[in-house]
């Protein structure tokens, strides 16, 4: 069989789960093979030369599988990171977390940022490539995620500009002077179902909780006993009413909430008084 007859016969295990299925089984050639998309282009009508390991990941996907954890990359930012089992693959709407960061942080100097929970380290390295003379501690509770971080971390050269620590929230964090604490923590409820591709991503970095903000009214309530100026967290998107209760306890300047791609409340930034 050719590249082009492995595609014809096998994408349509794949359409109950992705819009692109003919794009994923190339991914997947192109994965095998480590060559890029334009070549599987060129050499369609070729022989395959791997045609068994193609349909094993192809059936591997149909099962729902996130072809991220299979190729080990993920696509964010305009920029590709290592994604492994045990971390979180990033979402687009997550770069928007990053955007506000970058507005809220060009009228400051050399300014330090704290990220809590850093998953594959997407949100760090990319401001660290975006905000000049930026200092940056990366920290999660996870050693895979903290393992992944410091691949992606190498990988992007950002070795002098982020430190990872390994920390349950603040709790190891040293005592300095930050600008900036960011996050985006697990927010859903404990009791919620997810789609079964998700079911292959860590709990730890999606449930928040029993109503699902826990973790984020924590975070919160910790930034303030900080001498931390803002705060830009990712949230769900039927969590804006209770935060904005919640934020009534506590003494701020300015309080943001901005929305996602779909237009459904996504995050926030906040400066504390």
């Amino acid at each position: 069989m050719t590249y082009k007859n492995i595609i014809d016969k096998h994408h349509h295990k794949l359409q109950n789960i992705t819009n692109i299925s003919r794009k994923e089984v190339e991914i997947l050639i192109s994965y095998i093979l480590q060559k890029d998309i334009t070549y599987i282009h060129k050499n369609y009508d070729k022989f395959c030369i791997c045609q068994e390991k193609i349909i094993e990941l192809i059936h591997k996907r149909a099962t729902a599988y996130p072809i991220e954890y299979i190729t080990n990359i993920a696509s964010f930012y305009s920029e590709q990171f290592f994604v492994q089992e045990g971390v979180l693959i990033p979402r687009p709407e997550t770069e928007l977390l990053i955007d506000e960061a970058i507005t809220t942080l060009q009228n400051i100097s050399n300014p330090k940022v704290l990220e809590i929970g850093c998953g594959s380290g997407v949100v760090s390295i990319v401001l660290a490539k975006k905000v000049k003379n930026i200092s940056i501690t990366a920290t999660d509770i996870s050693d895979t995620a903290i393992k992944t971080t410091k691949i992606n971390i190498t990988k992007h050269k950002q070795t002098k500009n982020i430190k990872v620590l390994k920390s349950n929230l603040f709790e190891n964090v040293p005592q300095q002077k930050f600008d900036m604490v960011i996050s985006n923590p697990p927010y859903i409820k404990n009791d919620i179902k997810l789609h079964k591709s998700l079911s292959f991503e860590p709990n730890i970095a999606l449930y928040g909780g029993k109503k699902g903000d826990e973790l984020l009214k924590k975070i919160i309530k910790e930034f303030f006993l900080l001498d931390v100026r803002y705060l830009v967290c990712e949230i769900g998107h039927d969590q804006k009413d209770e935060l904005r209760r919640y934020f009534k306890n506590f003494s701020i300047k300015y309080l943001k909430f901005y929305k996602d791609y779909a237009h459904f409340d996504r995050g926030f930034v906040l400066e504390r008084l």
